[in-house]
């Protein structure tokens, strides 16, 4: 039988466990909503993506795995799959490939357990979807939407949706409501490794001729880790905003929502600023436009290509860093200047 036959009312989304993955998947939670309006949806994610379905109107309940914590190692593990059962659910959506997914919600007594059948979890599955050869080369929208056809629901539009609460909305309008020019945003970092990242001192060249050239304010974006970066381009650009480490993610997008263009490494906060439709100038290097890039229209993709790439590699093993280091400055501002008019 098809999902859909043997309507669910108590629903399990698990969610993946980055956040610009997370946003790759809100297409599919708007499609799960769509087929079953009257289930109640709970969504399980880490700690630092629930922010991405806190205001969703698609969910009803955020269920956080705290894998660091109360959640950690094998008893963690079977605890949280204690605290599933008692919810009784009945159906688990899994968006999340690893085993382990699979694996609790099995422990945890979920009849029905969807998702795709790889990393050897296809025995744990009711409804194991093979994942034909094709669809890792498509977008990631495609590949999780495709899962849910697959089990015959009804799909959904693909566009990305991000809802940003009022509160966070007002609080970045008093922020904005403060500075003079346009705002531009940068995000220098990438969770992933430095094969993703365009260099400090490019950054740092790139916001003091974007100051000077349109009179902006240039907002740094990022986590703790980013902080060093933010400093580099401080000492050429010294009337930035640094926000690296200083907000949470809902601030962040609220703030990102409010930028006129957004100048970014592949990442997380580049898949923000392409469904709140934020304009965006993007710099890939290791990894793939085709599966993992901005899903919009309004964005520049710079790149240059090199047998070598994409490598999909956390760190060059050329040592030359030669797909970052090529994409020069005046080809960002080119786009920028693209993206302002």
């Amino acid at each position: 039988m098809q999902i859909k036959e043997y309507q669910p009312r108590n629903i399990l989304i698990r969610a993946t466990n980055w956040i610009g993955d997370a946003i790759m998947t809100t297409p599919a939670v708007r499609t799960i909503r769509q087929n079953f309006p009257a289930a109640e949806i709970s969504i399980l994610v880490h700690p630092w993506v629930a922010d991405v379905f806190n205001a969703s109107p698609y969910i009803d309940h955020i269920i956080l795995y705290q894998k660091k914590s109360v959640h950690s190692g094998l008893p963690g593990m079977w605890r949280l799959s204690r605290e599933l059962k008692r919810q009784n659910f009945d159906l688990a959506v899994l968006l999340q490939n690893a085993f382990e997914a699979a694996l609790i919600v099995k422990l945890a007594g979920i009849p029905l357990r969807l998702g795709y059948s790889r990393d050897c979890r296809g025995i744990l599955l009711s409804h194991a979807i093979t994942l034909k050869k094709q669809r890792k080369k498509i977008h990631q929208v495609h590949y999780y939407q495709g899962l849910l056809a697959d089990a015959g629901l009804e799909l959904g539009p693909d566009e990305l949706f991000l809802q940003i609460s009022q509160e966070n909305r007002d609080s970045a309008a008093r922020f904005i409501k403060a500075q003079k020019g346009p705002l531009i945003g940068l995000n220098p970092g990438a969770a992933y490794g430095p094969a993703k990242r365009w260099p400090a001192e490019k950054y740092a060249d790139l916001a003091h001729r974007v100051e000077r050239n349109y009179q902006a304010r240039v907002m740094v974006f990022g986590t703790n880790d980013d902080r060093q970066t933010a400093a580099v381009i401080a000492r050429r650009c010294k009337n930035i905003i640094d926000l690296t480490g200083r907000t949470s993610l809902a601030e962040a997008m609220a703030l990102i929502e409010r930028c006129r263009v957004f100048v970014t490494n592949d990442s997380g906060l580049m898949h923000v600023a392409a469904a709140l439709k934020t304009p965006l100038a993007v710099i890939f290097g290791s990894t793939n436009p085709v599966t993992t890039g901005p899903f919009s229209k309004n964005n520049i993709i710079l790149r240059q290509p090199l047998p070598c790439s994409p490598c999909m590699k956390t760190h060059c093993r050329q040592n030359n860093f030669a797909c970052m280091e090529n994409i020069k400055v005046d080809d960002v501002l080119t786009a920028v200047d693209t993206l302002l008019d």
